[in-house]
């Protein structure tokens, strides 16, 4: 059965996202920025002194850090790995929402407007996010990551054949918001820098709204009526209230390794 929108539900949570989105690709371009120029500056005061200045910047890692001197090394530098694999997993979003635009009745003469406009506005808000993660890593001297994740690319072709509805695209969006919020809880304690790991957390508090905010609404898609900011809480069944965060800690059991998108 084709699932039913209220458009003007819809169009409340579109605002809603197009906010949470604007706000942290502000803060994501400010993080990055920093982080580039803690690491040029690390690489400047190494050329100039040595060792001793690019192992306080990065924390006293270790020796291997080092390494991010040169561009001829950035492409083995975790800091730059994980800037790849984060471009991935916004390539493949993007991907995802072209992909579900073909569909009939997310992108085609069957498709609700707002839906369409929602899909549409969410491709772009990820395509911004995978240009942020990749002048980061080019700016350090890795390569542009132009490519999906490649797990997980799979995971969205398999998927595609048997959507039949809006409930399904919302169903396969949560798969992969989950993926990108467990891997950047995690590339927060792999990662070298303190503004890398603002960065990260920052964005994975983010994908933790949109995952919660998914959450909720494909509880409510029976009943559209519910789907609505704010929300008619004596409506509301009683699961309502954390349905959105089944769990009190992230897990990161899905999360991408840290190479999954590296360009070699």
């Amino acid at each position: 059965m084709k699932d039913s929108i209220d458009e003007r539900r819809l169009r409340n949570l579109m605002e809603e996202s197009e906010d949470l989105q604007s706000d942290a690709l502000k803060s994501a371009r400010t993080d990055l920025d920093d982080y580039v120029e803690a690491a040029r500056a690390a690489r400047a005061d190494e050329e100039h002194t040595g060792w001793a200045p690019a192992v306080a910047v990065a924390g006293a890692v270790g020796a291997a850090t080092l390494l991010t001197a040169t561009p001829a090394f950035a492409q083995g530098d975790m800091n730059v790995s994980a800037l790849q694999t984060a471009a991935s997993l916004e390539n493949l979003a993007v991907f995802t929402y072209k992909t579900a635009l073909t569909l009939p009745f997310i992108g085609g003469s069957a498709a609700n407007g707002v839906v369409k406009a929602f899909a549409m506005k969410t491709m772009s808000q990820h395509a911004e996010h995978a240009a942020a993660f990749n002048a980061a890593a080019t700016k350090l001297g890795g390569k542009e990551q132009t490519g999906n994740a490649p797990t997980y690319e799979k995971v969205v072709l398999d998927a595609v054949p048997g959507i039949k509805g809006a409930g399904d695209v919302v169903g396969l969006a949560i798969k992969l918001e989950t993926i990108a919020t467990q891997t950047y809880v995690k590339n927060v304690s792999q990662v070298t820098t303190k503004e890398l790991r603002q960065l990260f957390s920052s964005v994975a508090g983010v994908e933790a709204q949109h995952l919660a905010i998914l959450t909720a609404v494909q509880a409510l898609l029976p009943t559209p009526s519910l789907i609505a900011l704010p929300p008619d809480v004596a409506k509301l069944p009683g699961a309502a209230g954390k349905i959105g965060f089944p769990d009190a800690f992230f897990k990161t059991d899905m999360a991408a390794p840290v190479e999954e998108g590296a360009v070699k």
